[in-house]
């Protein structure tokens, strides 16, 4: 296979977003991704099972799945801070690797406490892998390519939120909870390979070392209110989507949708026209601009969130496709912005993207989790769409 930075260097080159160097690109950038990320949010499929198997609450247990946004805020600060100091294939090769241990762990885990534990471990070994990439990308690609290989790799992204749930369920239905965790320590193990051979001729990377002190960066950073307005509006998307696709699985398994495990993980088709969507979103963000692209994001999201309300399952299924289209084409949007708008250190501005967006994350699940169990799911919805109006507020403070 060809090697990554070849890849990407042939795509910058190329013109024409039909051509096979494109595609090529695309597709091993988009692999990486997945490989990268699909133990993320796969565990949300059996929340139902794991909640019984530990004998706890929906919100108790979905913070426990979700304590991995913890570890990967952490790591994307740490890792874009010191990201000018780091060898990008090394470090992504050994997030990878080690990425398996607290995996396989993970089925053996004794207690709630424990499980928190290794999630967060494996958040941490995701979130360096991915901080590292994206990062690479930035250096690799032009300013005018970077929105099509972060729109590939968000694409990535996606298919993991889909294609893991769904093994994660049917592993689970068939062999067990245990089973389950040793399979994806097994593409973690995959994803490893495949970056030890795409980007197996990649030079060291000659990086310049700023003058300035990487806290220098990270303050700079917070200064620009283009780039502030930009990490805020990741918090809000994964806040968003987090709080949508942890609960909404309480809900599909109670009455009177009463959904079983495997029809849980075929409710996660409900990506699948994400998968396609989001590597537009490089393109119509170039074209229209990066607001009208956010805001038409956080729309039709929002237009998705009175259809979970319905007792019908095609209703439900409908208002999940709308909220993963949105969220997903706006994240892809804005990580690009940052790409582009940071004007020192990408990897500290990427770093701080994505400790901002994890955070949402984590804040997320616990807020909504007490919405949720407090006050039931329509009260939950309302904390979602608030998180989307915050967004797009924010966005109007993107110029670029």
């Amino acid at each position: 296979m060809t090697d990554l930075s070849a890849i990407v260097r042939q795509g910058a080159m190329t013109t024409d977003g039909h051509s096979a160097g494109v595609a090529r690109r695309s597709l091993v950038i988009g692999l990486t991704a997945f490989l990268t990320v699909v133990d993320l949010f796969a565990t949300q499929a059996i929340l139902p099972s794991l909640t019984r198997h530990y004998g706890v609450t929906p919100a108790a247990m979905g913070f426990a799945v979700n304590a991995s946004t913890f570890g990967m805020a952490t790591a994307s600060l740490v890792v874009g801070f010191f990201s000018p100091r780091i060898n990008r294939r090394t470090g992504i090769l050994l997030s990878l690797t080690l990425l398996a241990i607290p995996t396989s762990l993970l089925a053996s885990a004794p207690d709630l406490a424990v499980f928190t534990a290794l999630r967060v471990a494996q958040g941490l070994c995701m979130a360096s892998a991915f901080a590292l990439t994206l990062a690479y990308l930035g250096e690799q690609c032009s300013a005018m390519d970077a929105g099509g290989a972060f729109a590939a790799y968000i694409t990535g992204n996606v298919a993991s939120n889909l294609v893991g749930r769904l093994v994660s369920a049917a592993v689970t239905d068939s062999l067990g909870l245990a089973w389950n965790f040793y399979a994806f320590a097994g593409l973690n193990l995959a994803g490893a390979a495949l970056v030890y051979v795409t980007v197996k001729r990649v030079p060291p990377m000659h990086t310049v070392i700023p003058a300035e002190s990487p806290l220098t960066d990270t303050i700079t950073h917070w200064r620009d209110p283009q780039l502030c307005a930009a990490f805020g509006i990741g918090f809000c998307i994964l806040f968003a989507f987090i709080g949508t696709f942890t609960f909404v699985n309480f809900v599909l398994v109670r009455p009177p949708l009463s959904l079983g495990m495997m029809d849980l993980g075929l409710v996660y088709f409900v990506f699948l026209p994400s998968v396609v969507t989001t590597l537009l979103a490089g393109k119509v963000a170039s074209r229209l601009g990066t607001r009208p692209t956010i805001w038409g994001s956080l729309a039709v999201a929002g237009l998705g969130l009175p259809l979970l309300l319905a007792s019908h399952l095609g209703e439900v299924l409908i208002g999940m496709v709308l909220v993963g289209v949105g969220t997903f084409f706006a994240q892809a949007a804005a990580t690009g912005f940052v790409g582009q708008a940071a004007a020192g250190n990408r990897g500290t501005a990427s770093g701080i993207y994505l400790a901002c967006y994890f955070c949402g994350g984590l804040v997320g699940t616990a807020v909504l989790g007490r919405l949720f169990d407090a006050f039931g799911w329509s009260v939950c919805i309302a904390g979602i769409g608030a998180a989307l109006a915050a967004a797009a507020l924010l966005t109007l403070k993107l110029k670029r």
